[in-house]
């Protein structure tokens, strides 16, 4: 059964109204405390928890800023607050001590409600320091943060309407810089700690550019089951992976399923030695099965429901090429040797795009892309999606070719 969290326009809807109820509440409770409680210095914190409840190709983009901390606080003292289905990426990185990992069950609204505010008491009982608030311009973390009891709350405020109302409930007001990748953005969050709250939105610092995140490493005996289930799939055919699937947070970042359907059959016309593999969640099997059949040829199979989200892992380290909407796996392939095609719309590879040099982006950057972001609280009044449209077959194509033949024969490289 599906989690209420992955309900993602019923989450937004709640946070655009309790959430904003939520915060202004809170805010007045705040500015009433802040005039019986002592201005003086306090000492710099001892221990962190992070607050990123959803979306785990974000969470991939975090760990230079989960890094960071660990080296600051030391593990033990470095703790994360997310939706229970959400740990797992988490949990891949090795950087948070698994006991460290505060999980919010969500199998229905009671007992997400009720799981929240238990590991809200959790975090109030470990006397945690400092909070991090990761999420860009969502109310209910805002005001999640205020009620760790944290005494340092970091995240983004909005000045002057940068970015939808969550009230004043932080002690470090970071303004959020549209301009700086995703990955430079979240140590930002981590830098601010070292500067006093009273000062922003004034922040003197440069955070790094993005970094591309450690690598996946499985056991022998998990590769081994993997790589005997794909050459019963594939026999000894190099493999091309397409996901055809994009998260229900923003749909409009579907490239047409038809379009991969072409893609593939153009593919292994050109490849003899290629097989495709279409990935997706298990509940996307029928979808997948769907779009096998239209392809119409052996070489051709699907793997949604079939893996667990490790052992797509360990998929993608298996093979050549993977060509994906911009989504979660995009972030999931940059943990392993796989080269990513990553097609974007809505939303731009200047922010979200993977640092890594096994990435490559496609983006037909028309006039109104991107429309959504941040300041925005990623809505849009688009209702087609033109700048998914735009990108052609072609074009996908022949990147992937390039791609795929650089791979197989390296000294092909462009100097």
């Amino acid at each position: 059964m599906a989690s209420f969290s992955t309900n993602a326009q019923i989450l937004q809807k709640i946070d655009g109204t309790l959430g904003v109820i939520a915060c202004a509440v809170l805010t007045a409770f705040r500015r009433l405390g802040d005039v019986f409680r002592s201005s003086s210095d306090q000492a710099p914190p001892r221990t962190v928890v992070f607050l990123k409840l959803a979306e785990q190709g974000s969470t991939v983009l975090a760990h230079e800023a989960i890094r960071r901390a660990v080296d600051r606080f030391g593990a033990k003292n470095v703790y994360f607050l997310l939706f229970e289905e959400n740990r797992f990426i988490l949990d891949l990185l090795g950087l948070v001590p698994p006991e460290n990992v505060l999980s919010i069950r969500t199998k229905s609204p009671v007992t997400m409600v009720t799981s929240c505010f238990a590991r809200l008491w959790q975090i109030r009982r470990l006397g945690i320091e400092a909070c991090v608030d990761m999420e860009f311009f969502v109310r209910s973390t805002a005001a999640l943060a205020w009620l760790t009891g944290a005494r340092v709350r970091v995240g983004f405020h909005g000045y002057f309407r940068e970015g939808p109302y969550r009230g004043d409930l932080l002690t470090h007001r970071v303004l959020y810089n549209p301009h700086l990748h995703t990955s430079s953005t979240f140590v930002s969050l981590v830098m601010a700690l070292d500067y006093d709250g009273r000062n922003f939105p004034t922040f003197p610092e440069t955070p790094p550019p993005g970094a591309p995140p450690p690598r996946f490493e499985p056991g022998p005996e998990e590769v081994a089951v993997i790589r005997s289930m794909l050459t019963k799939l594939k026999g000894a055919r190099r493999l091309i992976l397409l996901n055809a699937n994009a998260s229900d947070l923003l749909p409009l970042r579907k490239w047409e399923e038809g379009n991969y359907v072409a893609l593939a059959k153009r593919l292994l016309d050109e490849f003899e030695d290629v097989a495709i593999g279409f990935t997706g969640a298990p509940d996307e099997a029928e979808k997948v099965t769907d779009l096998v059949r239209q392809v119409g040829s052996e070489r051709a199979f699907g793997l949604a429901g079939k893996t667990t989200l490790r052992q797509l892992l360990i998929v993608y380290g298996l093979s050549e090429v993977l060509v994906t909407n911009d989504s979660g796996p995009a972030h999931f392939a940059t943990l392993t040797p796989v080269d990513a095609v990553t097609l974007f719309g809505p939303e731009t590879p200047a922010l979200f795009g993977a640092p890594t040099p096994r990435s490559h982006v496609i983006w037909a950057g028309i006039a109104c892309s991107p429309c959504v972001s941040a300041l925005n609280n990623r809505q849009t009044a688009c209702r087609d999606n033109v700048c998914m449209q735009r990108i052609t077959v072609d074009q996908v194509f022949e990147t992937v070719c390039r791609v795929h033949r650089q791979r197989i024969n390296p000294s092909n490289q462009p100097a």
